[in-house]
């Protein structure tokens, strides 16, 4: 029950998050692993099992967490305590959390998205909702949120391109239209949000909310020019691009 735990587990479940938490002041740090080991546990709750029923109790778990803490009360599990804590020293709003977890329903059902709206409105709700959720985390100002939503949904298409292969193997069908020039426009559509985002200068407490986003950019631009790789699972940046965009979005705070 501890932020070391946290990490431990963002650090395997998802090794890019933790990078980018990891570059973030140790007080940032401290409020964004226990969201991120919440984000992990969520995301991956619909995949542990191919029991719907079990899925469904492992994210109503997670939604009682979230509406506990904000009563003051804490689960002793080594995310929920901790998350407990940030949600209660932030004042985080229970809608917001949950709506992370409901929109994580969609992949027990593993039914295709009826159109791009829909793949849209899912990718606000998980990268948009949890992005947001961190920078309120760090103080961020309400006026704030259509920026940090649509930087992470931005990094969230990045994201669900690279899931793409994965989750086709898994008998899902995680585009509405995976044609090449649907991707490469999608592709586009993510760019465009990601410099709408950018337009708006964060102060600087809260600018490690949206680290994890570092990749986003070059991810997409690479899908907008060779979409083939995102059916193909090369949608990657080569180690030495990967850190030198992580250290660049460190030192200036921008992604």
């Amino acid at each position: 029950m501890s932020l070391a735990a946290c990490a431990d587990l963002v650090a395997r479940g998802d090794p890019d998050r933790h990078a980018a938490a990891m570059a973030a002041p140790p007080a940032a740090r401290a409020r964004l692993l226990p969201l991120y080991a919440f984000n992990l546990e969520v995301a991956r709750a619909p995949w542990v099992t191919r029991e719907p029923m079990i899925a469904e109790m492992r994210l109503q778990f997670w939604r009682d967490v979230i509406e506990e803490a904000a009563s003051g009360k804490s689960r002793a599990h080594e995310v929920a305590a901790p998350l407990a804590e940030v949600i209660r020293a932030a004042d985080l709003p229970v809608p917001l959390l949950d709506a992370i977890v409901e929109a994580r329903r969609h992949d027990i059902l593993g039914e295709p998205f009826e159109d791009e709206a829909a793949l849209a409105d899912y990718l606000d709700a998980t990268a948009g909702g949890l992005y947001w959720a961190s920078a309120l985390a760090l103080g961020a100002d309400r006026a704030l949120e259509p920026a940090v939503r649509a930087v992470g949904r931005a990094a969230g298409l990045a994201s669900w391109f690279q899931a793409v292969p994965e989750l086709e193997a898994r008998g899902h069908q995680p585009l509405p239209d995976g044609r090449a020039e649907t991707v490469a426009r999608l592709a586009r559509g993510g760019l465009a949000r990601l410099s709408e985002g950018r337009r708006i200068r964060l102060p600087a407490t809260v600018r490690p909310a949206l680290l994890a986003a570092w990749q986003a950019g070059a991810l997409l631009r690479l899908a907008a020019d060779e979409p083939g790789r995102v059916a193909a699972g090369t949608l990657r940046l080569s180690e030495f691009s990967r850190r030198g965009r992580l250290l660049a979005a460190a030192f200036t705070g921008r992604v």
